[in-house]
């Protein structure tokens, strides 16, 4: 659908309003009839702040459909692709359309354990999430009361809809929807940057290792673009993996032919989507160290 402006929206019609908003809150048109009451709204943020209001001053039971509304995690409806577009693109991009037969089947095992204990399916933003990090959600929740649930279900679809949104309309104060991954050489032998450092980033999880980018650091030692940026950062575990070897061998220094640092890997995990991680490597041919920095 087009984009429009958050201007526009504030001064069109009830039905604009609606029609405008269409699929970002799962079949439940209702939840921008009565944001639209509210208007005119100043920032995306308080307009994503007055449609989220309209779904918790609902009673209880209300709430509960609201999310019952909601598709199955890579279930039979997503793998046929009968759901809602929007969920549709949302679970690819995870590749829950994709699924071996085997994964099907784990991911259907805690779907049906889930509504067997809560009566809803379970509701999560993929667009934050590895899939090793979806599946240790699935685990906890299900350890949850039935109102700690209710409420768990529905701060994830606030994530999930603050992300149509700002997709949807343009206008300012948006609210925060992207993180950002990067990171520096700092070479401390010759005390300055490491230009020319090969720098990988990769994904790790239960099936393996993802590669999901390839960098050189420039005169400055840091990469030319963040390593991850413009999206949420998955909360899950990463490595980065810093080429030494050739860098020092490149300086011309007297170093044994078999060096000691050689390919130096850095593991570590995202929890916060919308944060900023800085991971920067401090090395010298027989030492290196590493921090979050900003």
């Amino acid at each position: 659908m087009a984009a429009i402006t958050l201007a526009a929206l504030n001064a069109t019609d009830v039905p604009g309003f609606v029609a405008a908003l269409d699929g970002i809150f799962e079949h439940s048109p209702w939840v921008a009839e009565a944001a639209a009451a509210h208007r005119p709204y100043p920032t995306l943020a308080a307009l994503h702040e007055g449609l989220m209001a309209a779904v918790e001053a609902r009673p209880p039971g209300e709430r509960i459909a609201f999310i019952a509304a909601h598709p199955d995690l890579a279930g039979k409806a997503a793998r046929a692709g009968s759901i809602a577009a929007e969920s549709v693109f949302e679970q690819a991009g995870l590749g829950l359309d994709r699924l071996s037969d085997a994964e099907f089947t784990r991911f259907e095992a805690l779907n049906d354990a889930y509504r067997a204990r809560f009566g809803f399916p379970f509701v999560i933003c993929v667009r934050r999430q590895t899939r090793d990090a979806v599946l240790d959600a699935f685990k906890t929740r299900l350890a949850n009361s039935p109102d700690e649930e209710v409420a768990a279900a529905l701060a994830e679809i606030g994530f999930i809809t603050r992300l149509r949104l700002v997709e949807r309309v343009e206008g300012p104060g948006a609210p925060p929807t992207t993180g950002r991954l990067s990171t520096h050489v700092l070479d401390t032998h010759k005390g300055g940057p490491a230009a020319g450092v090969k720098v990988e980033l990769y994904e790790v999880g239960a099936s393996g290792r993802a590669r999901l980018a390839v960098r050189m650091t420039n005169a400055d030692g840091r990469t030319g673009a963040p390593l991850l940026a413009d999206a949420p950062l998955r909360i899950g575990t990463y490595e980065l993996v810093f080429h030494l070897g050739p860098y020092f061998a490149a300086r011309d220094l007297p170093l044994p032919e078999r060096p000691f640092l050689d390919e130096v890997p850095v593991r570590f995990s995202i929890a916060e989507p919308e944060g900023h991680y800085h991971v920067p490597l401090v090395a010298t041919p027989w030492s290196y160290s590493t921090y979050r920095g900003s």
